[in-house]
C-alpha cells in the first residue's frame, strides 16, 4: 500500500510558459507535463539528458530549497554554478502543505558543500560548529563514500527530501544501509521523497511509484521494466552472452566506419 505524498501532490505546465526551442523546452517530457504525486517516495529513472535533473531542480526551487544541493541554510551560498531553476518559473505546483523543512542532495555538487563548511568553520563571525551534524569532522577527511552517507543520514529527517544520483559513491551495501533510512523515516508520514537515481538498488523499495523519462513522457513502470533492471540481470545472469552480443555490436560499428 503507498502512502500518500504529504508535501507536493502535483505538477504542471503554466498556460504559455513554453519558449519554443529553448532549454529546458526542448526537453520532451515537458510536451505535455501533468504529474500527480501518489506516493511518499517517488523514483525518477531515465538516460542521461532525458531531464530528471532539471526537474529535480525545479522541484527544489518550488521547495525553498537550493538548486545546486543543500538545506535552506545554503539558500544563498554559492557553492555550485547554479542559484535559480530554469525551468521552475514554468511550473504550476500544488502542494498539499508547504514542507517546512528539507534537504536536496546532489552528488555533482558534495565537493563544494564540503568546501562550503570548511569555510564556515574558518569564518570567526559563524556561529556554531558547522561539522556538528556531519560526525564532527569536515567531510574532506572521509572517503567520498563514507562523506555521502554521512551527509544523506543527517539530513534524513522530516520534510522534503530530494536526491540526484545518491548512488554515484556508495557501494551496493551502502546503497541497502541508504535505503534502511529511507524505510524508516517513510513509516512516519511526514516525509516525502523524490530520488532521480540509475540504481536498479534503490529501485527496490516497496511500494514507491517509478517514472520513467525514456520515452519523451513521464510514464510510470515497475521495477522489472525499467531498463536499469534489464540490463544488470542479463548481464549479471549471462555475462559471456551478454558480452558476446557487446562485442559483436561494437565490430559491426566499426564495419560501417
Amino acid at each position: 500500500m503507498r502512502t500518500k505524498p504529504p508535501y507536493l501532490k502535483h505538477l504542471s505546465l503554466r498556460d504559455g510558459a513554453r519558449d519554443g526551442d529553448k532549454f529546458p523546452f526542448t526537453l520532451p517530457f515537458l510536451r505535455e507535463l501533468d504529474l500527480a504525486f501518489d506516493s511518499s517516495v517517488t523514483f525518477f529513472v531515465g538516460e542521461n539528458g532525458s531531464g530528471k535533473s532539471t526537474l529535480i531542480e525545479a522541484i527544489a526551487d518550488l521547495c525553498r530549497l537550493p538548486v545546486s544541493g543543500g538545506g535552506r541554510n545554503e539558500l544563498h551560498e554559492a557553492h555550485g554554478p547554479q542559484r535559480e531553476s530554469e525551468l521552475a518559473p514554468a511550473l504550476r505546483a500544488s502542494f498539499v502543505r508547504q514542507p517546512r523543512d528539507g534537504y536536496f542532495f546532489r552528488a555533482e555538487f558534495q565537493a563544494h558543500f564540503a568546501s562550503l563548511l570548511e569555510q564556515r568553520r574558518a569564518d570567526p563571525d559563524f556561529l556554531g560548529d558547522p561539522y556538528a551534524r556531519y560526525g564532527g569532522r569536515s567531510l574532506h577527511t572521509r572517503s567520498h563514500g563514507e562523506a555521502f552517507l554521512e551527509i544523506l543520514t543527517s539530513w534524513m529527517t522530516p520534510g522534503m527530501i530530494l536526491m540526484d544520483e545518491p548512488e554515484s559513491a556508495l557501494s551496493p551495501q551502502r546503497q541497502l544501509t541508504l535505503l534502511v533510512g529511507i524505510a524508516k523515516l517513510a513509516r512516519r508520514g511526514d516525509v516525502q521523497l523524490i530520488v532521480a537515481t540509475h540504481s536498479p538498488i534503490l529501485l527496490t523499495f516497496p511500494n514507491a511509484t517509478i517514472l520513467s523519462f525514456d520515452d519523451g513522457e513521464l510514464t510510470r513502470v515497475r521495477l522489472q521494466d525499467t531498463a536499469h533492471y534489464q540490463i544488470t540481470r542479463g548481464i549479471l545472469e549471462s555475462p559471456e552472452r551478454y558480452w558476446e552480443r557487446l562485442l559483436h555490436e561494437q565490430d559491426e560499428d566499426d564495419d560501417e566506419d
